[in-house]
């Protein structure tokens, strides 16, 4: 009886510390907005520059064993064809640093009912961003994408010339934080234009160069 117990009791035990383990896999970071910009306005190093930003940042802050991308689109080009945002970003569910949920799977995240906003909108190390109403505010976050995360196609350039501009060009933002000005202020990927794509232009807009990052696994 006492062999048989304390079988039974291991069992459990090993039971419980699994259903933890996979609980707790479940929950891991699969999202984050950059706590930092690349310091160069919107020139990110193209596509390819801003993913590797978002690695290095989940890296830093203790992920482990995922694929990281930037939820940008990119126009075309005479060697490569557009790309849409929520092309890029896997097909969830994602958390947040702390656990919590922001979206389950692509619709939802491109539809009202996201968990997105300033609360759970964290930075890789949980911290939350300055919003509409902080000083210095900071919800633009670079998108360059349609309120459904694709490209923009009007015949101009939304994207400052695919994340390689300092300068001239604009650049499609979202409010993190579901609220302020623009065409479309409470969304969170699609709220309006930069003034520019410069440092001072995308800060003077209510910004700081900063954009989404996504595990893709």
């Amino acid at each position: 009886m006492k062999r048989y117990l304390l079988l039974t009791s291991a069992a459990l035990i090993t039971a419980a510390i699994t259903f933890i383990s996979v609980n707790s896999q479940d929950n891991e970071m699969g999202f984050f907005i950059t706590s930092v910009g690349s310091g160069d306005g919107a020139n990110l190093g193209g596509l390819s520059g801003a993913d590797a930003h978002c690695q290095s940042l989940a890296t830093a802050a203790g992920s482990r064993g995922k694929t990281w991308q930037a939820y940008l689109s990119g126009h075309s080009t005479n060697s490569s064809a557009g790309v849409d945002a929520r092309s890029r970003i896997g097909f969830g569910p994602w958390h947040n640093a702390n656990g919590a949920e922001v979206a389950s799977n692509l619709n939802n995240l491109h539809s009202p009912n996201n968990n997105l906003n300033k609360q759970t909108a964290l930075t890789e190390n949980g911290d939350m961003v300055n919003g509409r109403g902080d000083s210095p505010n900071q919800h633009d976050i670079l998108t360059g994408s349609t309120l459904d995360g694709r490209l923009i196609e009007d015949g101009s350039n939304h994207t400052c010339n695919n994340w390689t501009s300092n300068g001239q060009g604009t650049a499609q933002v979202g409010h993190f934080d579901r609220t302020g000005g623009g065409q479309n202020p409470t969304s969170w990927n699609s709220a309006h234009g930069s003034r520019g794509c410069s440092q001072a232009d995308l800060v003077g807009t209510g910004g700081n160069g900063y954009f989404f990052c996504f595990a893709t696994d």
